[in-house]
């Protein structure tokens, strides 16, 4: 056994974000240190638990370094094998290496493959570097320096000044200007007491920005509330975040409990005249909570529903002091630039949209997970050179942009930028960062009315706009997709989102009609086919499809057979078999077992 391969690999890092924990990262980190134990006894390797490392779907997920080496798909199995080849010889088990699988080629390291080398890390810096639970990674890697400069060296203007030339906006949805929030804030009527909030509430499908960051960086986040209650005047800040995340709840828990034991939380922090802490709280699930003024309701003890705005948050918020409130990964953002100062972060992004946004990448594509690009950076860039093309390398359709409450964008705008005014422009919004890739096979009718019928349920019922007039365009969708659409009804949902818009009382009613806005404007033709040619071009909707046999490719491989719940389809082993009509349910699983494409799905017409 060379001594210099055992000295070259010092540590076998082990993502413990949710993803990789549900995929058994627990049990391969034991392995790995079961497997040390009895091949390399003495060496100078560990095992630790890793910060997420973005590659959602290829958990778990194990990062070799220094040398930056990413294995995914590990199983305790693959342990000893890892240790053997790599951690003693220096070799790399390319079966289980990240980008082996999909190209050919060198290996190359972390930060170096086609997922990992446009992107530009600073809410997710510390991405695989970190154990979550250990206040002292965080601070080995420049973590709490920003705090104590803003602490010991920066008057609270100076900091709110670096903000606002750093053009950070907030990375929520709503995109208002983060350093002008403060000012508004700290300038509000002097009072005892001054509160900010991280809004941790994410409930978008498809998203899950803010929980990796509380999950695998909670201490950022915290960093960021200590410098932005200096800059306000703030004494008190609360993390709210909803009970799904339980992983995220007791990491940012016992990192708040370690900051305050290291004396960055609480009386006179780093010995200054500066007094600060905070609290968890852990909300319900409520997607309206996420809206600022129903997330504090919720702090207060009351029912989570929003309230006319002015007066704004900054003027009156909780209890009715004046209140800061920005998103998880806002709060990532601001330690860097109290750090380097603004100028270094207004360097990257556009004119308006400056720095780098965090994304969502889920879908109808390669590689999916988290990534964190410039502001401006294209959506054929993220998609294709991020994310590797679609899957199945099928034609792109749309992509999602900005939740449920965003807009879908089509094949042929791909090359817009994506920053806050182009996807504005566009009909859509950046929201908190979800992106949602979607191929030919889907149908753009019944993506609109997913997101209706979601958007329907969260609603808090409050205002009469987003309570009934949702419901109505929900209602009409469902005729649409079940093939009973009529004339009119194009130009109803048209005038129904309008009013919603218009008239809502808070923001998830004001965009709302988005998903149904966009798809109108970029594929009316799908409406008009579902109407008034009673045909899903997409092959999705079950009323508008029929399934049939095709004899001349069916192989009689049975596997339909065994996949129909109903019995529907028969027939002898190596024989073209049957689809009984009368008993077929649409279900679709025959068609999605089917390697031959021996099952049709043809548009039918209902009178």
């Amino acid at each position: 056994m060379s001594k210099k391969a055992v000295t070259k690999t010092r540590s076998l890092s082990v993502c413990h974000g949710s993803c990789c924990v549900l995929a058994g990262a627990r049990d391969v980190a034991a392995a790995l240190k079961a497997a040390l134990k009895e091949n390399l006894p003495g060496a100078r390797v560990k095992v630790k638990k890793g910060r997420c490392s973005a590659r959602c779907e290829g958990g778990p997920v194990v990062t070799v370094e220094p040398d930056g080496t990413v294995y995914t798909g590990v199983t305790p199995g693959d342990a000893a094998e890892i240790v053997k080849k790599h951690g003693a010889g220096g070799k790399v088990v390319r079966r289980l290496a990240a980008k082996a699988k999909v190209e050919p080629g060198p290996i190359p390291a972390l930060g170096e493959s086609g997922f990992f080398k446009d992107q530009v890390l600073i809410a997710m810096r510390n991405r695989g570097r970190i154990d979550p639970d250990s206040i002292d990674d965080y601070i080995a890697n420049e973590g709490y320096l920003g705090m104590a400069k803003a602490v010991t060296e920066m008057k609270p203007e100076q900091i709110v000044a670096e903000v606002k030339k750093a053009g950070l906006r907030g990375r929520g949805g709503g995109g208002f200007p983060t350093g002008l929030k403060w000012e508004i804030c700290r300038n509000s009527p002097s009072c005892d007491d001054k509160y900010i909030i991280c809004n941790a509430d994410e409930g978008d499908p498809g998203a899950f920005m803010d929980r990796s960051l509380l999950e695998s960086d909670p201490h950022s986040v915290i960093e960021g509330m200590i410098i932005g209650a200096r800059a306000i005047g703030a004494t008190r800040g609360y993390v709210y975040v909803r009970e799904e995340y339980p992983l995220a709840c007791d990491r940012v828990i016992k990192a708040i409990d370690d900051a305050r034991a290291y004396g960055l939380l609480g009386e006179s922090i780093l010995k200054s005249d500066f007094s600060f802490d905070i609290d968890v709280v852990r909300g319900a699930g409520a997607f309206v909570c996420g809206e600022e003024t129903a997330l504090m309701a919720s702090i207060e003890g009351k029912e989570g529903k929003p309230r006319p705005r002015p007066p704004f948050p900054a003027q009156s918020g909780l209890w009715g002091k004046p209140t800061n409130v920005n998103n998880v990964e806002t709060w990532a953002n601001v330690p860097p630039i109290a750090l380097r100062g603004g100028a270094w972060y207004a360097s990257l992004g556009t004119a308006r949209s400056k720095g780098t946004k965090v994304f969502s990448l889920v879908g109808k594509v390669k590689n999916t997970g988290l990534i964190e690009v410039p502001m401006g950076t294209t959506m054929r860039q993220i998609i294709f050179d991020i994310g590797g093309g679609v899957l199945k390398d099928r034609e792109l359709k749309a992509v999602q942009t900005g939740g449920p409450s965003g807009g879908c964008i089509p094949a042929d705008m791909m090359d817009i930028p994506v920053d806050y005014e182009e996807l504005a422009r566009a009909g859509s919004i950046m929201g908190s960062g979800g992106l949602i890739v979607m191929d030919d096979e889907t149908c753009m009718v019944d993506v609109a009315r997913y997101f209706v019928e979601f958007l329907e349920d969260e609603s808090c019922g409050k205002c009469t706009p987003c309570r009934e007039g949702i419901t109505r365009m929900r209602e009409i969708l469902d005729r649409i997709v079940e093939g009973k659409g009529k004339r009119g009804d194009i130009e109803l949902l048209e005038r129904l989102a309008f009013t919603i818009k218009e008239a809502s009382l808070c923001g998830l009613g004001a965009t709302a009609p988005n998903p149904v806005l966009t798809t109108l404007k970029y594929f009316r033709d799908e409406y008009e086919a579902h109407i008034y040619k009673k045909r899903c071009p997409a092959g999705v909707c079950k009323a508008l499809i029929i399934y049939r046999v095709v004899a001349g490719k069916c192989t009689g491989c049975q596997r339909c057979v065994r996949a129909c719940p109903v019995g529907a389809i028969s027939g002898p082993r190596s024989q073209p078999h049957n689809l009984d009509q009368d008993k077929c349910i649409k279900c679709g699983a025959c068609y999605e077992v089917c390697k031959f494409d021996a099952i049709a799905g043809d548009a039918i017409y209902v009178e």
